[in-house]
């Protein structure tokens, strides 16, 4: 083994340092591979108990928060086996901390945003929102990002600081919402006639909040625009929206009230 081990140039230390480094990279590979399959089950373990006793956006952020600590204590674990000392780790960690937020202020930025957003809560997992120029429905709110599906199932990720520093439209958050519908009639009808006809089309709609609205908008460039609004609950919007356009013109048409279109004169002169 000796005369081996000096055709290859080995000595018995180096043999042994080569087995010590293997053990210990093996014995890392296994912290790291246990510690992500400890974090992922005990993050969606964490999370189905928390559902039932709090907000489910605050539980799987709690649940997400609770993974990434068990992986850190998996990588310190890592360290440890390398001869690393971790009992400095919060010293060494302290000394960086500026190092690393220049390097990740826009990751902690979404960190921090998100924990606002659990704060202030504007939103929770199942509200539909519009937010950056997205709409879609809340699927979680992790530590640095906020899912959205949206209605053509499509999925969106945004990160936390561009939704907590826009402007948010939480559209399910009222219990009733206000359907409009805009239409324009000719004006050789009279007013108080096609008021009257909006009318009985909007009271046509089952299951609306109160009474319809009928109101005069203003006098368009073609048309004598009018708003026929009715309150339903939220989540009957798109079906009363379309049902009222629908009753609006089906009783213009039978009342023989138009609704016009834009159209152009062209007058032609012979010289």
């Amino acid at each position: 083994m000796k005369e081996l081990l000096a055709q290859w140039g080995l000595g018995e230390a180096s043999l042994n340092m080569a087995l010590q480094f293997g053990l210990k990279a093996i014995g890392a590979i296994a912290v790291l591979w246990i510690g992500f399959m400890v974090a992922s089950r005990f993050q969606s373990f964490l999370e189905k108990r928390l559902v039932s006793r709090m907000d489910a956006s605050v539980a799987k952020f709690l649940a997400n928060a609770v993974r990434w600590m068990i992986v850190l204590l998996a990588v310190l674990s890592c360290l440890s086996l390398f001869g690393v000392d971790t009992t400095g780790f919060a010293a060494v960690l302290g000394g960086a901390s500026i190092a690393i937020g220049l390097a990740f202020q826009g990751s902690l930025s979404n960190v921090a945003a998100g924990i606002m957003l659990l704060v202030f809560r504007p939103f929770k997992v199942g509200d539909v929102i519009t937010v950056a120029g997205q709409t879609g429905g809340v699927q979680e709110i992790s530590l640095f990002v906020t899912t959205l599906d949206t209605p053509d199932r499509r999925r969106i990720i945004i990160p936390n600081g561009q939704v907590f520093g826009s402007v948010i439209e939480n559209v399910t958050h009222n219990p009733l919402r206000r359907v409009d519908v805009a239409v324009g009639v000719d004006y050789s009808a009279k007013i108080d006639d096609a008021r009257k006809v909006l009318l009985e089309a909007a009271l046509t709609i089952k299951g609306i909040d109160g009474e319809p609205q009928i109101y005069l908008v203003q006098l368009g460039g073609s048309s004598v625009d009018f708003s026929v609004r009715v309150v339903v609950e939220t989540a009957r919007y798109w079906d009363v929206k379309d049902q009222l356009t629908r009753a609006c013109k089906m009783a213009l048409d039978e009342a023989g009230i138009s609704i016009p279109y834009p159209h152009m004169t062209v007058i032609q002169r012979s010289n």
